[in-house]
């Protein structure tokens, strides 16, 4: 699978000192007649150019972005999504699919659909964090819908915007965590608070996963907190109550109790 093949900074395997990775500007060498040697691989080349090319296009971008919330989606689902017809919306899930960045499953007549891992979702954040850098002029107007993005959102299994840096920043303000860009860990203080507010930390940590990592916010160029811990963090919100989805959207709402809670547990003041 092409996406197999892809190393993404911080999520792929350690290389030994003095190790080409191949994914690095390589200058041909000078050949005997002053011309240039063929170059020793183009293999990470044309998968990043295959990948730029499926992720470049509107609609696969649009249909990638609906399942960056984590959930699975049918093919039509995905298609309303990006406004075009069932027909078409299979030919694009076909292409995603076979390059590994979609998985699919079958139940009854419907085919769902998500990303096909973590490091899939992160490479698509990742994306739109270079688009929010010195992004040129908006074609149009900023929306609500923009807007609440901004302010809470899901991001493949965690919370991100306004509302997952301030957790991130509440939790390293009480010493629960110690994140810094490189990853992050949880100090005793920081299981003895998150054991009480209803989290398995020890459980978290036996998951074959990355424990916990920062990830970088696209809107708010800052932190928010992934990996196991983050995906806890969410799921324990959700349980409680204290945030909801919005329909067809990855856009979270916080909840009147959610916003006393989150005041009274880690003094977040969440705007309305």
């Amino acid at each position: 699978m092409i996406a197999e093949r892809i190393l993404w900074h911080g999520l792929g395997p350690t290389l030994p000192e003095n190790t080409s990775t191949g994914a690095e500007a390589c200058p041909r060498a000078p050949g005997p007649r002053g011309g240039y040697n063929h170059p020793m691989t183009t293999v990470n080349a044309m998968n990043l150019a295959e990948i730029g090319n499926l992720v470049g296009d509107l609609t696969r971008a649009q249909m990638l972005t609906a399942l960056l919330d984590g959930r699975a989606l049918t093919a039509g689902e995905l298609a309303w999504c990006a406004g075009i017809m069932p027909q078409t919306a299979s030919s694009h899930l076909a292409k995603l699919q076979a390059a590994g960045l979609l998985a699919m499953e079958k139940q009854g007549r419907h085919r769902y659909f998500r990303l096909s891992s973590p490091t899939v979702a992160a490479m698509l954040e990742s994306m739109q964090v270079v688009c929010a850098v010195d992004a040129p002029r908006r074609i149009r107007p900023e929306s609500r819908m923009d807007k609440d993005m901004r302010m809470a959102r899901s991001c493949y299994d965690h919370l991100a915007g306004v509302l997952g840096v301030a957790l991130a920043d509440a939790l390293t303000r009480q010493g629960a965590v110690d994140l810094t860009a490189d990853g992050g860990v949880v100090t005793a203080q920081g299981r003895n608070m998150l054991g009480s507010f209803g989290i398995d930390v020890a459980g978290l940590a036996d998951q074959k996963r990355c424990f916990c990592r920062p990830c970088l916010d696209w809107s708010e160029r800052r932190h928010h907190i992934a990996g196991a811990l983050g995906k806890g963090l969410s799921d324990r919100l959700f349980e409680l109550g204290w945030v909801v989805r919005v329909r067809d959207s990855r856009v979270i709402r916080v909840t009147p109790e959610g916003r006393r809670g989150l005041k009274e547990t880690f003094a977040i003041d969440h705007p309305m």
